[in-house]
């Protein structure tokens, strides 16, 4: 909001005016606003200024709205560079080119994770992951027509793959490569793609559990990272016990609004900027936050009905196998939980150069009491938070299952870690926890991981 004929006092308390002529001084407003010259779009109409007459004195609105993105960057003087300026809290600042080109990106029609990329081909995808994805759909859409298809066709329909239409040749969209592909594959697209999940149970070191997308020991793509971390940032909250029929219900709307609350995050992302993702777990909170800026006014996100995502097409693909809202429903939702459970809200943060989201969820009150974990510093060792108990009192296997009922999955060198013991005898005791139905294996022989069965069957 600019208001002419006041004045702003040192103590912040304002002083009426006045302009003695508002319609001169309006015309030349408009004048210079619709100069091409001087403004390169005017995205202002007549609702937007007017006057008004406070104590004998006129004085002029001037309402700016924030600009489509389509209308972005609105610069001065013919001056994209040197004269594209963002609001932040009282001041102006030019934005940086690196704000500018995300502007550019989130103009497009499109969505940005459409786009073919024609340099790569199908080999970019780690087929785990892909059929890992299959195997979800499959089993929500039992009879589905596409559950017969070969994975390009599957992958084509879903978004994952698109046609070139000067070759006739399928090549990976960006949707596809983010959610299935190798991570040495992405980053040659987005070179400033990182994954990041932290645990912090204690302040006194950097983290309890990490799982980065640049570790090479799994695939590091959107989709996998989501189902590696989704039951880490759940395994505190409380579960109530219901039963539908001789089923136990395990889920709560807090469930699901933090699990909204991380699809948001991914398919929200600019995975061109920088800082890449970081979702971190404290014992009170979550903290989500991610490269680039609210496409449509905050307002509306809260208000919901209005659904603008940076990568739709992966939001399309979540959305397949019952993950994520595609109907401006997500932020509204999450809200309304807090609002309900917490009697608060969720607290939303939005900076610039670079751009960033974060949103911190509370849950001090919805959070078991875990005070016989012991966190233990994994930059040194992968022992972390495992119980009071004496570990020399536990034999490797009750070690073992008490790491995968913790944190909710194990490989081998975690188990090696954790042990002491040789490969050998760590895929022993694997084989051994299997066969008595406690535990299930995930994966190739190269990067497989052990969850709790129990987990795997919920």
């Amino acid at each position: 909001m600019i208001l002419l004929g006041v004045k702003e006092n040192k103590d912040h308390s304002f002083e009426f005016v006045g302009v003695e002529d508002t319609d001169s001084l309006i015309k030349s407003f408009w004048d210079t606003v619709n100069n091409r010259n001087k403004v390169s779009i005017n995205i202002l109409t007549n609702r937007n200024v007017y006057s008004k007459e406070i104590d004998g004195k006129n004085i002029v609105f001037i309402e700016v709205p924030s600009a489509e993105r389509q209308f972005k960057p609105v610069y001065l003087n013919n001056n994209i560079l040197g004269g594209t300026y963002h609001r932040n809290g009282e001041g102006d600042y030019l934005c940086t080119k690196e704000d500018v080109s995300e502007m550019f990106r989130d103009a497009n029609a499109v969505s940005m994770d459409s786009k073919i990329l024609t340099g790569m081909d199908e080999s970019v995808f780690c087929t785990d992951s892909v059929k890992g994805y299959r195997n979800v759909f499959s089993n929500i859409h039992l009879n589905h027509i596409w559950n017969d298809l070969d994975d390009v066709s599957f992958l084509r329909k879903i978004g994952a793959m698109g046609l070139d239409k000067e070759t006739g040749k399928l090549h990976p969209t960006a949707a596809g490569l983010l959610m299935f592909g190798y991570e040495y594959e992405i980053v040659r697209e987005f070179s400033l793609y990182f994954l990041d999940y932290q645990e912090k149970y204690n302040d006194a070191i950097r983290w309890t559990d990490r799982v980065i997308s640049s570790s090479g020991d799994w695939s590091g793509n959107v989709f996998d990272f989501f189902f590696k971390i989704a039951s880490k940032l759940l395994s505190d909250i409380k579960k109530p016990f219901k039963l539908d029929g001789i089923f136990r219900v395990d889920d709560t709307p807090v469930h699901k609004a933090v699990r909204e609350a991380l699809v948001n995050t991914l398919v929200n992302a600019d995975y061109y900027g920088r800082q890449g993702l970081v979702i971190q777990k404290y014992p009170d909170r979550f903290v989500f936050s991610n490269p680039g800026t609210f496409r449509i006014p905050l307002k509306d996100a809260f208000d919901g009905g209005t659904s603008d995502p940076r990568n739709a097409t992966m939001l399309k693909m979540f959305s397949m196998i019952h993950i994520g809202e595609r109907a401006g429903s997500g932020i509204p939702g999450i809200v309304a939980t807090w609002e309900k459970v917490f009697k608060t809200k969720p607290e939303y943060e939005q900076k610039y150069s670079p751009s960033r989201i974060k949103m911190v969820l509370d849950i001090s009150e919805f959070v078991e009491k875990s005070s016989d974990k012991v966190a233990i510093n994994n930059e040194s060792s992968d022992k972390v938070a495992i119980n009071n108990e004496s570990s020399d009192k536990m034999t490797s296997k009750e070690l073992i299952l008490n790491y995968v009922t913790t944190f909710g999955s194990i490989d081998s060198s975690k188990a090696m870690n954790l042990t002491g013991l040789s490969a050998p005898g760590v895929r022993k005791i694997f084989s051994q926890l299997v066969e008595e139905g406690k535990i299930v294996a995930n994966g190739a022989n190269k990067n497989r991981t052990y969850s709790l069965a129990d987990v795997i069957k919920k």
